[in-house]
């Protein structure tokens, strides 16, 4: 026959449950980083954009945050665009941008 938790024993299972998640929560943020969006950042794209526009190019491969390779491109006007990376126009950007960076 199962018997009920006395007081003691609840405060002290709490406790516990307190301790591990504090143990469990320190170790991710020691380690991997934390993705910060939960979600994807892109949901609509532009097939390309001329490059003379753009100051730097993000590529995010896809994962637990969002399904699909994510391409946003700063302009120099400060703002941000989406852009579609199977596009080709898209695809000559990042090569572009990665030949420009290893050539610095």
């Amino acid at each position: 026959m199962a018997r009920a938790a006395t007081p003691a024993t609840a405060r002290l299972l709490r406790a516990a449950l307190l301790f591990l998640l504090l143990v469990a929560t320190g170790r991710r943020a020691a380690g991997a980083p934390v993705v910060t969006e939960l979600r994807c950042r892109c949901l609509q794209t532009l097939q390309g954009i001329h490059f003379k526009n753009i100051q730097s190019v993000k590529v995010t491969p896809p994962g637990p945050h969002c399904g699909q390779t994510e391409v946003v491109a700063t302009l120099k006007t400060v703002q941000e665009v989406c852009l579609n990376p199977e596009a080709p126009m898209v695809k000559k950007i990042i090569n572009k941008m990665l030949n420009k960076d290893s050539s610095s």
